[in-house]
């Protein structure tokens, strides 16, 4: 406080409170006659809600003059007093204050307003030094002092304005004149004390509200923590649920709800779906605890990581159910009453189109409860939603043999071997041929299908084969029939003569021949061969007729006549000496040769006969020149005849000799 003397504010009265309701109190009332002297502190005051303020040090020297403040009956009048002794001059403008509460009103430009224009130029600004701390906001702290500056502590009462402005006109032409007269002192003045700083209350404010939001702020933090204490963070799923905000109880309840809803649908060979409920089967969700533990986890105060790191869990879901009930289930099924059960079929070796095939096998839809059961339960204690039993080839009876057995491989292999092989025979005029159509009834299969490979069976199959061939085609032993040369018809018997196959040699070839896979055109094995084979017999046109009635034979060779003889045959008449009928064919022929008879007990033969031309057909039977005959043909034969061979004249038989070829028939017939 200065030494001056300090005015004290004092109420204001009744009436002046009726007469204007932002009236002034605390001047000294100059309206008695008493002045203010220079230097003297004044002191304003609003009587609102105001307590009384001061303003510190607010008169300014300008040389001998200070300002003076009087209150009139209505409104306070600031005059400038040059000197102790002169008159109040009244203010020569109309100090107007802004009607506003704006704690920042511009008192330097309303008094400036006030003035006359020549003490208002702006060249001189009489405020700027003496008036820099005349701040009406609330108390602030010097930082150049320890000075405090005392101003009202809430808003200012707009009938304060018209004083102040008053005041600070008159204040900014004297300070002025003062400037021009007394710099020095003025400045001198100035530096020796200290000048209050403007007080920034914004600042102020902002730091104010800065803390409130910050409390604010960890309020609601902690508040949230709290929440957080039994419910999940927000970003958190469980089995692929999200259960932001739930506690465990509320996920528990979730989840018992979905598992009592639980179904499972079951799919199956040739069937409908059908659904089995869970219901039906007691399912019930029985809670291990886990939800529970991992909310545990967490730690309330960090649930802003929900936003930031999403968890994601898993948990079991332990379920119940009874599995009897569950038996009775797959029992009712569709897929497993017996009459839509058909078995399965074995793939097997098939053949077709000139080939061997591998026909696959068929599934068929025969259920193996125990099978299907367990993949059923599976399926439900997982709390899979479908199961399919054709996905678990277990569930049905298997076909025994696959198509990718490979002993079925090895079998189509081997038959396809055999299929390869084709085995034309060529009997004359016409051919017989074997190949796979025929072999494939040969092959034996197990119950696998697979080739079963027995040699002494199929042989038989093959032995079958040549047995039929024989029966066909070979010639010994059957009739013929021949026109004779005199034109009659006869039918002659060969026992020897013709076409017989040779069936131990030709079964084995033949089995050769199919494991090989050969493919040829072929005669079979004979043991005994004809000298033709034709539509009517088996010697052609070519052939030797013996006529036995006629006592004359004849050389045919392609149809024609190429010898004839009278011969001398066997003697009918006496036992063991005719000459047997038949078809033969030469066996050898021989010169220079001894025929002889049989022997009898003593080693002597029944007879011993030289000839020169030796040809048999008929074992001890053939060909030969008889000298010793007397003539030949007619019925010399029968009181003269051979042992049972064939007489010629000896001119006759040299010729047959040189003629005669192997293998042409021999017919003798009566």
């Amino acid at each position: 406080m200065s030494d001056k003397e300090k005015l004290v504010s004092e109420p204001v009265s009744d009436e002046q409170k009726e007469t204007d309701q932002t009236s002034w109190t605390g001047f000294k009332d100059t309206s008695e006659g008493e002045d203010l002297n220079a230097g003297t502190d004044i002191g304003l005051s609003g009587n609102d809600d105001y307590d009384s303020e001061f303003i510190s040090n607010s008169t300014i020297p300008i040389g001998d003059a200070t300002i003076n403040m009087a209150l009139n009956d209505d409104l306070p009048n600031v005059d400038v007093i040059e000197n102790e002794d002169a008159e109040l001059k009244p203010l020569p403008g109309e100090l107007e204050l802004d009607d506003t509460e704006d704690d920042d009103f511009d008192l330097e430009a309303a008094i400036i307003s006030a003035l006359p224009a020549e003490e208002a130029s702006p060249a001189v600004d009489p405020l700027e030094d003496d008036l820099e701390g005349f701040y009406m906001g609330e108390p602030e702290e010097n930082t150049d002092s320890e000075e405090y500056v005392a101003s009202p502590k809430k808003k200012r009462d707009k009938s304060a304005r018209p004083l102040a402005m008053a005041a600070a006109a008159p204040l900014a032409g004297a300070q002025a004149d003062a400037s021009n007269q007394n710099g020095d002192a003025a400045n001198a003045a100035g530096e020796d004390a200290p000048k209050p700083k403007k007080k920034h209350k914004f600042l102020k404010c902002a730091g104010i509200f800065v803390c409130m939001l910050g409390v604010a702020a960890g309020t609601a933090y902690a508040g949230v923590s709290y929440y957080f204490t039994d419910k999940f963070f927000d970003g958190t799923t469980i089995n692929g649920m999200d259960v932001s905000r739930l506690t465990a109880d509320q996920v528990e309840n979730i989840i018992k709800r979905r598992i009592d809803e639980y179904s499972i649908q079951v799919s199956s060979r040739e069937q409908e779906p059908q659904v089995i409920s869970g219901d039906a089967i007691n399912y019930r969700y029985q809670s291990e605890g886990e939800v529970l533990a991992h909310l545990k986890e967490q730690k309330p105060y960090e649930w802003i990581l929900g936003y930031i790191e999403p968890k994601t869990f898993s948990v079991k879901e332990t379920v119940t159910y009874d599995k009897n009930l569950l038996k009775t289930e797959i029992q009712n099924l569709e897929c497993a009453k017996a009459e839509n059960q058909v078995l399965p079929e074995d793939a097997y070796v098939m053949y077709e189109d000139n080939n061997f095939s591998i026909i696959p096998e068929t599934e068929g839809t025969t259920l193996n409860i125990k099978q299907a059961y367990l993949a059923l339960e599976a399926a439900v204690s997982e709390g899979e939603s479908a199961v399919d039993f054709n996905a678990s080839p277990e569930a049905y009876e298997e076909a025994k043999v696959k198509q990718d057995d490979p002993g079925l491989q090895s079998t189509l292999d081997a038959c396809n071997n055999f299929a390869k092989a084709s085995i034309t025979y060529d009997m004359g005029r016409e051919s017989v041929t074997l190949d796979g159509s025929t072999i494939k009834d040969w092959l034996l299969f197990d119950d696998n299908n697979q080739l079963i490979q027995d040699q002494k069976v199929f042989e038989d199959h093959i032995g079958a084969f040549v047995d039929e061939l024989k029966k066909k085609y070979d010639t010994v032993g059957t009739d013929r029939e021949l026109i004779a040369t005199t034109g009659r018809l006869v039918t002659v018997h060969g026992n020897y003569y013709g076409w017989s196959i040779d069936r131990a040699a030709e079964v084995a070839q033949l089995a050769e021949d199919i494991r090989n896979g050969v493919v040829t055109t072929r005669e079979p094995i004979y043991a005994r061969r004809g000298h033709e084979r034709n539509e009517r017999n088996d010697f052609g046109d070519t052939y030797i007729e013996v006529d036995l009635a006629y006592q004359h034979m004849y050389y045919y060779s392609d149809g024609e006549i190429i010898f004839e003889s009278d011969i001398v045959s066997g003697n009918p008449n006496l036992e063991g000496r005719a000459t047997p009928p038949g078809i033969f064919s030469l066996d050898f022929k021989k010169t220079d040769e001894i025929l002889r008879g049989q022997q009898d007990a003593e080693g002597k033969y029944e007879y011993e006969t030289h000839v020169d031309y030796w040809m048999p057909f008929n074992g001890g039977v053939g060909f030969h020149d008889a000298p010793w005959q007397p003539w030949f043909g007619g019925d010399l034969f029968l009181w003269n005849g051979s042992h049972g061979c064939i007489n010629l004249p000896p001119e006759a038989a040299a010729r047959l000799y040189d003629i005669i070829d192997y293998g042409v028939p021999i017919i003798v017939f009566n």
